[in-house]
């Protein structure tokens, strides 16, 4: 037996002991959550952007200084023998920002990509929820060791699926949060609040809404019901 199987048979021992469903979700998203340095090389070109800006009010010298943090935080990664995934992601995300600032000649239009992204996931998410595919749903199918045979396994669970729904709505009010928060001041053209605001509902955001899942896990009680 290789030992992927082993640790796979162990997991599945495991959720067979779990005595709610609340228990096997935690086992199943515990490892989900992403480390800090990739949080923050996401977030360095962002603020890179909103100082440069705010020294020189041009938009390419605040382009090229968002390029170059992407830049050097890739070549630390390389050089440090690391994934460059992180890296990657702020890249692409860098890149759709400038290109919709540099397309209209206005900073905050940097920023727009992200509200879009995040409208589309609070509707999407929302939809979900509705439809009984709870988007959290799939981060728990994923996570469940008899995934490659059965990768849908886990809506053959009512009760799984209702506390996914529930879990998916933290999510949607996630989302809602960034839009209503960032949109206005979009409109009102303020870039230093853009930068401010995207930094603090990235990162620090995903973190508190995991902590409200991570509550509401824990406290929780709802019964298990092995899909057949």
């Amino acid at each position: 037996m290789s030992e992927s199987e082993s640790v796979d048979r162990t997991r599945v021992a495991a959720e067979a002991h779990a005595a709610t469903v609340e228990e096997v979700i935690r086992q199943r998203l515990s490892a989900a959550v992403g480390g800090w340095r990739g949080s923050v090389e996401t977030a360095i070109p962002t603020i890179a952007f909103v100082i440069a800006w705010t020294v020189t009010q041009d938009l390419r010298t605040s382009i090229l200084a968002s390029a170059v943090m992407v830049v050097v935080l890739g070549l630390i990664r390389v050089v440090q023998r690391q994934t460059l995934q992180y890296v990657v992601s702020a890249a692409f995300a860098t890149a759709i920002a400038a290109f919709f600032a540099a397309r209209s000649g206005r900073a905050e239009d940097a920023f727009l990509p992200g509200i879009i992204t995040n409208a589309v996931y609070a509707a999407g998410s929302l939809l979900s929820v509705l439809a009984k595919w709870p988007m959290v749903g799939f981060l728990v199918g994923a996570g469940d060791p008899r995934a490659k045979e059965d990768p849908l396994r886990w809506r053959r669970d009512p009760s799984l699926v209702a506390v996914c729904g529930r879990l998916t709505l933290v999510m949607t009010a996630m989302f809602a949060a960034r839009v209503a928060i960032m949109y206005p001041l979009y409109l009102a053209g303020n870039v230093a609040a853009l930068g401010t605001a995207k930094v603090l509902l990235g990162w620090p955001l995903w973190v508190g809404a995991l902590a409200v899942m991570g509550a509401m896990l824990m406290r929780g009680s709802t019964p298990h019901t092995n899909p057949s």
